[in-house]
């Protein structure tokens, strides 16, 4: 089935619906065509579109080399705002959902020995990332937390299949992961590979941040928590390849004046997490607010996700 030209969302068919854990489902989707699902590598996701005004990002956990199905496990968050309850009670074998992507904001390097570290739901864009490291000879190690080990998806195979690299580690067996002793373990110029809830990618963050040689990439699946000091002022912004200059207000994001404007700019998740707004940045400094940039990408100033990000300067000039 092709593309819609407009959004570049195509559908795909529910083909598989299955249980990994507590509140953990799997979902495979197909083209109900037959034809091959677009081609993806390790760290990427899709977007599910759920309605109109309700799309949400889920990694591919399945095998990249597979082209007739891509798979998402999604965590059932009662406390969330409804896309995965809609998953794991709406969504039934043989129905058609919207999809964009794939995209990729957490890539996967096989030059260096790794250390992946997962926290609940957190492992699902870790395991391609683990294949493709055993199919590249990489050394690696997997940490695995979750708050049981009922709840942890794939933990009973990973461990099975790698009994010498993976730990698994469920909170109410163990208590927090030693992130610090982990790492002390690693060897100078490792990668480390991190995706889970906030509270850990920041402990992680912290203790990457003091030890000299490691390379950290981490993964969001929700937006960072908002500054104390950010300051929503007024600013302009000149859209230099359609020639057009817009003012941006207090109450309103970068985003929604552009688009305000008549310029067709791609978005989805408008919580900075998902990468599809990422724009060039040709002069003026960003406010950085989103949570794919790392801190050095956000240094260079050369690009920002318009949905969240804001301006240092009185004026921005963008590529658009």
């Amino acid at each position: 089935m092709t593309a819609d030209p407009a959004t570049g969302n195509r559908k795909l068919q529910v083909i598989g619906k299955d249980v990994l854990a507590d509140g953990v489902v799997a979902v495979r989707l197909a083209d109900p065509d037959g034809n091959p699902v677009p081609a993806w590598d390790p760290g990427s996701h899709i977007d599910l579109v759920i309605d109109e005004s309700t799309v949400r990002q889920y990694s591919l956990c399945g095998d990249v080399e597979d082209r007739t199905c891509l798979t998402v496990a999604v965590l059932r968050e009662e406390n969330g705002r409804g896309g995965s309850r809609w998953v794991h009670d709406s969504l039934q074998m043989g129905d058609l959902v919207g999809i964009g992507g794939p995209r990729n904001n957490f890539r996967f390097d096989t030059t260096s020995d790794c250390l992946f570290v997962a926290g609940g739901i957190g492992i699902t864009p870790l395991l391609p990332m683990l294949r493709a490291a055993d199919a590249a000879g990489v050394n690696w190690r997997l940490l695995y937390g979750g708050r049981t080990r009922s709840s942890m998806a794939f933990a009973d195979g990973l461990a099975t299949g790698h009994p010498d690299r993976v730990e698994i580690r469920p909170q109410d067996e163990f208590g927090l992961l030693d992130l610090a002793g982990t790492l002390d373990a690693l060897p100078e110029g490792s990668s480390v590979y991190c995706c889970g809830p906030e509270p850990l990618l920041q402990a992680i963050e912290d203790a990457c941040r003091a030890r000299i040689g490691i390379t950290l990439h981490v993964e969001r699946f929700a937006a960072k928590e908002r500054s104390a000091d950010a300051v929503d002022g007024t600013f302009e912004v000149e859209l230099a390849r359609s020639g057009v200059g817009i003012t941006v207000g207090t109450d309103e994001s970068l985003l929604d004046a552009v688009l305000r404007s008549g310029v067709d700019v791609p978005f989805s998740c408008r919580e900075g997490t998902c990468g599809t707004c990422e724009v060039t940045v040709m002069h003026g400094e960003p406010d950085h607010r989103d949570s794919v940039l790392t801190e050095g990408e956000q240094a260079a100033n050369d690009c920002m996700m318009i949905c969240v990000s804001r301006s240092r300067t009185p004026k921005l000039v963008l590529e658009l």
